[in-house]
């Protein structure tokens, strides 16, 4: 099976960069990136240390309803190019542990379908829980419940 790979879509990424509210009706906090872990949602690469980014909360959901969770995520201040792929960036094999679970047309979670893996067995666990025909789509997130992406079938 095919993955198809992506980040938060980019007029969503451009309202926010532009002052637009965030999931919570906020602007966006500007920070400067310290470290290594600042993964920018909309090209999923890491944001260099000393490089601006932005602090907000995002809803990977067209709208609220009881399963639509809200978490901080983070974007390169300056514009970048949306992640479309048909494979997992290279540095999510590396994460220690993240979540990954399945979700139904209509936004729900699949309950079975909730894993926590580690970075290397993102993949795997995404096709896996791909092959359930109820499974829409699969976020992957870290340990701390952030949004990472969205995988669905390629």
């Amino acid at each position: 099976m095919r993955l198809a790979v992506r980040g938060i879509p980019t007029p969503d990424a451009d309202q926010l960069r532009r002052g637009g509210p965030d999931a919570n009706g906020q602007a966006a906090l500007r920070r400067r990136a310290e470290g290594q872990g600042n993964p920018c949602r909309h090209c999923l690469d890491l944001i260099a240390e000393g490089d601006d980014k932005l602090v907000l909360s995002y809803r990977p959901f067209a709208g609220p309803q009881p399963y639509a969770e809200t978490g901080p995520v983070f974007l390169h201040a300056a514009g970048c190019e949306r992640y479309d792929a048909d494979a997992l960036p290279a540095w999510f094999g590396f994460m220690a542990q993240a979540l990954v679970r399945g979700y139904d047309a209509h936004d729900w979670i699949v309950y079975e379908t909730g894993r926590v893996v580690a970075g290397r067995e993102l993949e795997a666990a995404c096709r896996s829980i791909l092959e359930n025909e109820a499974v829409a789509y699969v976020h992957i997130r870290s340990k701390f419940n952030c949004f990472q992406c969205r995988v669905e079938r390629g």
